[in-house]
């Protein structure tokens, strides 16, 4: 296995004692040859499993072709893709992030953009709730209900408060004439298990 002592990483995050070298669908080898099924996902991120050959054979092609195009120039797949996930969600419009921290903190922006251009009041405040988790940006990590994510980052962002999560009366109670938006993370994933129904 694997271990750095001397990483010259940011110690960010608390890593298991596990060096996972290798993927294929939803299993996972590490260094000492150990099988894993991959419940995690990449932290969502590999959902079609792991080299799967169709996507396999696209990246191959793509990198063949050209690895970087800025949105300073047109880019004739990503409008593909675009409207494809218009045409398939209740969007009319689609921005591409690189990460989910990146899209949340534009999902911020704009829900204060609209307000403030569109409508032309002076909304600005998001109802988040608490154990979520949103990213590690300022804002994002403001919108976070977890104490312990923004420990060492003062002042944060004003704006943000916290609703209880499955627990509508606690989310009308945060509405004030300044909420300009909920924001919602439909599966906690750092919340640890919850469950759905309580009152049920």
């Amino acid at each position: 296995m694997v271990m750095v002592s001397n990483s010259a990483l940011f110690p960010v995050y608390a890593k298991h004692p596990i060096t996972l070298i290798r993927g294929e669908g939803k299993r996972l080898w590490d260094d000492q040859g150990r099988e894993y099924l991959d419940f995690m996902t990449g932290i969502a991120v590999c959902n079609l499993g792991h080299v799967p050959e169709k996507v396999k054979r696209r990246v191959v092609e793509q990198l063949e072709q050209v690895w970087h195009v800025s949105n300073l120039f047109h880019i004739p797949n990503q409008e593909k893709l675009a409207q494809l996930l218009a045409d398939h969600s209740c969007a009319d419009l689609v921005f591409f992030c690189n990460s989910g921290a990146e899209a949340n903190e534009a999902a911020i922006k704009c829900a204060r953009r609209y307000h403030q251009r569109v409508l032309g009041n002076d909304k600005y405040e998001i109802i988040t709730f608490e154990k979520s988790f949103h990213g590690r940006t300022m804002a994002t990590l403001t919108a976070t209900g977890q104490d312990k994510v923004k420990d060492g980052f003062f002042p944060l962002p004003e704006g943000f408060s916290y609703a209880k999560f499955n627990d509508i009366r606690s989310v009308e109670e945060k509405v004030t004439g300044r909420t300009a938006a909920v924001m919602l993370e439909l599966v906690q994933g750092k919340a640890a298990f919850i469950r759905p129904f309580p009152n049920l």
